[in-house]
């Protein structure tokens, strides 16, 4: 039987036939497949892009996309058994990676190639592919003496073990809590698509009554909307104490984050950095942890005082409406959401109703369609679970452009939140194209009792904001793979796609295509959308506070050789920001999977910069609106694919954003469009 790891180059992979045992044999295949690529490699005489860099990367890829696929199953439909093989893959897949960028032979290749005359005559993406290489090879301790090497090795192989594990243990700690109600009256205030779910949630447990668990679908409408304030607290607790000292010591995460912040740090300095912060932002546009913690402060401190002023409101609310004197943490969601119903007439239910899944996503296929004049057309591939689905990208004539998978709701063995990731980028090779292919995913609640599924507003943005992400991935029209779609673009600049979407879910154009009752079928009324746009800054100081004192956590940890100590950063930023006081047993940062399992450590500021970067992109589109043209002005969103999306990691951000706004950004824009300036 054909191993359906090996040789996934061009094509789709055959998800469901990927098996356990598959792993370990494919990857001692490909594995020495790519250790001879790299001796012949090492040979070269007079290194070329054809000769050398073309047959290497070749070879490299197959290894990287069996890899991916593993990684990728492991995230989404975990079993104990392909997580053990993933496991025990993890150093052996760290340590080529780590011995690759360390192969001072192939440096000096590299080192040839941009001495060379041929250099000179290459296209923008292959001088990048090759400085960015260099680069790489520095940062990966190419230049390093042996023993240092081997010591950096040894860091990268732990590193690699103890991020996978520390994703591993929030899973784990979130699956497996739950809570079963049997006294409805314990629920109040919850919607009835939450209640059949926790029902039917129960029932495949085998138990009667109603379960809650910690998976965002659950936890988030019990905090928002559950009247019982001791099921709230329950519920906070719960999470808030998940992969900690509270729960099984083999779940623990606060070791695992002293370990990993020792490791950066050491691996920082061995490569002269003063610490990891330092070395982040080597690939980024940032220059030093220093100029962040000033953007960052500057943002807070101007959002302090309107954070301040939403406390204020909401704690006399609570006393005066909620009887609560003391407003817990527990509470806060829940007065939000009932003083947001008590000023602007509706509650997020309401508007929930409009959301119905096959709705929203026929609204947003039309928003980049007139946008980008493409289509999303359901076509037939390999899928790694039964809600998942594919879609073909093509020009509005038919032509292929790319392919999209979708998964959107939540399950057991699926890691929370939501992404996107490449499955394939695209790559020409003579008259052989190869076009990019990304996935899609979130954790959204599924339909329950034979109707649709329904997404909260929020979801409907965070939808947007990763088909974001897709674009830039999809729309490159860069032919070299090392710099197409969102290859080699700097970390903090990655979220500017992303975070341009979002903006089209807060426009009337847009909003009754994205709109269909349950029960009725209409569309979302102008009048709700008017009570909608009027809460869109409701409590935004305190948003923008919570992010800045995120991202400040993330840089300052970074940024610091000392020994940490989470809980007293988190304790002075919350006192410098005058946030709410959390329970002592508050452990969110074990849960910080952005900074110490995924690829934004001394990087979660990015969502902020980059912010500046899309609200000051999108006041492009709202001139365009504003000189009597639409919102999705198809010349405008032209610019923006030609000289943004389609540039992918080609050139620096800045020459794409600069190139579609005519000037450098400005932070204006941002402030407006949270109400803050």
């Amino acid at each position: 039987m054909t191993n359906p790891l090996l040789d996934l180059t061009g094509k789709l992979p055959d998800y469901p036939s990927v098996k356990p045992e598959h792993v370990s044999p494919a990857l001692d295949t490909l594995l020495a497949s790519s250790a001879a690529a790299v001796s012949a490699a090492e040979k070269v005489s007079n290194p070329t892009w054809t000769n050398f860099v073309e047959p290497l990367d070749a070879v490299l890829e197959k290894l990287s996309l069996a890899w991916g696929v593993v990684a990728h199953l492991e995230s989404v439909v975990t079993t104990p058994e392909l997580r053990e093989v993933y496991n025990a893959n993890i150093a052996r897949i760290s340590n080529f990676y780590t011995e690759l960028g360390q192969n001072e032979l192939l440096y000096a290749q590299y080192k040839l190639i941009a001495a060379s005359a041929e250099f000179t005559d290459y296209n923008a993406a292959r001088k990048t592919i090759i400085e960015d290489t260099l680069r790489d090879f520095r940062l990966s301790g190419a230049e390093l003496p042996e023993a240092q090497k081997q010591r950096f090795a040894e860091i990268a192989e732990e590193l690699s073990e103890l991020t996978v594990k520390f994703g591993q243990n929030v899973m784990d700690a979130t699956d497996e809590w739950g809570l079963y109600i049997e006294d409805i009256a314990e629920l109040d205030g919850l919607p009835q698509d939450w209640l059949s779910a926790a029902k039917s949630a129960a029932e495949a447990d085998e138990k009667t009554g109603y379960k809650v668990t910690l998976k965002q679908p659950s936890q988030g409408p019990v905090m928002q909307f559950c009247s019982n304030r001791t099921l709230r607290e329950t519920v906070y607790h719960a999470n808030a104490t998940r992969a900690s000292e509270f729960g099984p010591a083999e779940r623990d995460n606060g070791p695992l984050i002293k370990r990993i912040h020792a490791l950066r740090t050491e691996a920082a300095q061995l490569l002269g950095f003063n610490n990891y912060g330092e070395e982040s932002l080597a690939t980024k546009m940032a220059d030093t942890p220093a100029e962040v913690a000033e953007f960052l402060r500057n943002l807070g401190h101007g959002a302090k005082p309107f954070a301040a002023k939403d406390r204020a409101e909401l704690k006399a609310f609570a006393k005066e409406q909620l009887g609560l004197d003391e407003l817990a943490v527990w509470d806060y969601g829940y007065a939000a959401e009932k003083l947001s119903e008590a000023k602007y007439a509706f509650s997020a239910q309401e508007v929930k109703a409009y959301f119905t899944e096959p709705t929203v996503l026929s609204g947003l296929f039309k928003v980049i369609e007139s946008l980008y004049s493409l289509r999303f057309v359901k076509a037939s591939a390999p899928v790694w679970h039964p809600d998942v689905n594919y879609y073909a990208l093509q020009n509005l004539d038919g032509s292929a452009v790319g392919g999209l998978y979708l998964d959107l709701y939540a399950r057991t063995g699926k890691q929370g939140g939501a992404w996107m990731n490449d499955v394939l980028s695209r790559d020409r090779k003579g008259d052989d194209l190869q076009n990019p292919v990304a996935l899609v995913v979130c954790n959204f609640s599924a339909g329950v009792d034979g109707k649709p599924a329904l997404l909260t507003h929020d979801d409907v943005i965070t939808l947007f904001h990763e088909f974001g992400h897709a674009l830039h991935h999809l729309l490159t029209e860069v032919d070299e793979s090392g710099v197409s779609g969102i290859n080699g673009v700097e970390w903090d600049a990655v979220e500017l796609p992303s975070q341009f979407m979002e903006n089209f879910c807060w426009e009337w154009q847009v909003l009754p295509d994205l709109t269909h009752h349950v029960e009725s079928g209409t569309a979302l009324p102008r009048d709700l959308f008017d009570k909608m746009l009027a809460a869109k800054n409701f409590m935004s100081g305190s948003g923008m506070v919570r992010q800045v004192l995120l991202s400040l956590f993330d840089m300052e940890l970074h940024a610091s050789t000392d020994a940490i100590d989470a809980t007293a950063q988190n304790a002075a930023l919350v006192a410098e920001f005058e946030m709410p006081v959390a329970p002592s047993y508050n452990r969110w940062f074990n849960t910080f999977s952005h900074i110490f399992a995924g690829g934004y450590a001394a990087g979660y500021y990015s969502y902020k910069w980059a912010e500046v970067l899309s609200a000051d992109a999108y006041s492009a589109f709202e001139e365009a609106a504003a000189a009597g043209k639409s919102i999705l002005d198809p010349a405008t969103g032209a610019r923006f694919r030609k000289e943004v999306l389609a540039m992918g990691g080609s050139r620096p951000a800045i020459d794409s954003f600069t190139a579609f706004r005519g000037r450098k950004p400005e932070v204006a824009a941002l402030l407006k469009h949270n109400g803050l300036n």
